[in-house]
């Protein structure tokens, strides 16, 4: 087994403080809610990549339901007319409710 010589070796004193009470106590101990300045800072100063569209338009074409769709009454969504799995009520549903 191969031992490295550069390593600090631990002391008496840093072996008890390992003990099983010593980690539990640790655990217990309430994490400080001090926020340093770095990390706030780092949030703030992260831009993601094309994050800024507030001067941007968006241009969407809208077609209204064609002959052959439907909406579905459960999650709204246009569908072919293959994909109706029931009508009740005058209401149709997809497949993918019916299950």
């Amino acid at each position: 087994m191969a031992t490295d010589y550069d390593a600090p070796r631990k002391t008496e004193e840093d072996l008890s403080e390992d003990s099983i009470e010593a980690l539990k106590a640790r655990r217990t101990e309430k994490p400080s809610a001090v926020v340093d300045e770095d990390e706030s800072d780092l949030a703030e100063g992260y831009e993601l990549p094309g994050a800024d569209l507030s001067g941007e338009e968006l241009l969407v074409r809208v077609l209204p339901a064609q002959a052959d769709e439907f909406t579905c009454a459960s999650c709204f969504l246009v569908r072919h007319r293959s994909q109706i799995a029931r009508e009740k009520d005058g209401l149709k549903y997809c497949k993918d409710c019916e299950g």
